[in-house]
């Protein structure tokens, strides 16, 4: 398969020989346009390495988190069926996608880098889906049924983020991997899941270990 045009050439100004292709996510019938493998497998330039820290092609990678809610939602269907989903920070798409192929009524993948929502249309036709796409968060309705959202909370800025999800949707849905000490009082945890990042970072165990939480309002 060949690759989308215009997300190849947003992945070869980073790195000149890494390509795309169309990889079957385990534990799932789901696919992604992801950076190949063997484009990780050798040394990086100062150059490509000052570019991949500024512009990070991160939704090129299936992030653990996204993934295990993506096995998550397949497994409890009844968490997104016949309701209306934002997918927040959507990179890939992958949790939007795995919500529609779930039961979802409606799913909003949001995301601020056009080349994020650029990543979701494309990963959304090769699974046979249709999404609708934002780029605020904040200019959405309080619609939603449910705000999903997966590997967001890598940076400690984006803390604050979960007092807002319930502005725009009765429930959220948090995955992470990356907060040791979370405590949110409208957040309980519901259970810790296993995923690993594709393409494989060799990221530490801990950083495979998927905490899933839940706040409704």
């Amino acid at each position: 398969m060949t690759p989308p045009p215009q997300l190849q050439a947003a992945l070869s100004q980073l790195l000149g020989d890494a390509r795309l292709i169309a990889e079957p996510l385990p534990g799932t019938e789901l696919k992604l346009w992801l950076i190949d493998a063997l484009n990780m497998d050798r040394a990086f330039s100062p150059e490509e390495t000052r570019r991949i820290l500024e512009e990070p092609p991160y939704w090129s990678f299936c992030w653990a988190s996204g993934l295990a809610l993506a096995r998550f939602l397949a497994e409890h269907p009844h968490w997104v069926e016949g309701k209306r989903v934002l997918d927040f920070g959507a990179g890939s798409g992958v949790a939007g996608i795995a919500a529609m192929k779930a039961g979802a009524l409606e799913v909003v993948a949001c995301d601020l880098d056009p080349v994020a929502i650029a990543s979701c249309k494309a990963n959304a036709e090769l699974n046979g889906v249709t999404l609708s796409y934002s780029a605020d968060f904040f200019a959405e309705a309080d619609r939603f049924d449910l705000i999903l959202v997966a590997d967001v909370l890598y940076d400690r800025a984006n803390l604050p983020l979960l007092d807002q999800f319930l502005s725009r949707g009765k429930e959220a849905l948090v995955a992470d991997s990356r907060v040791r000490d979370f405590q949110h009082p409208a957040y309980e945890r519901l259970g810790i899941l296993e995923a690993l990042t594709l393409p494989d970072l060799a990221e530490p165990w801990e950083f495979r270990r998927v905490s899933l939480y839940h706040a409704i309002r």
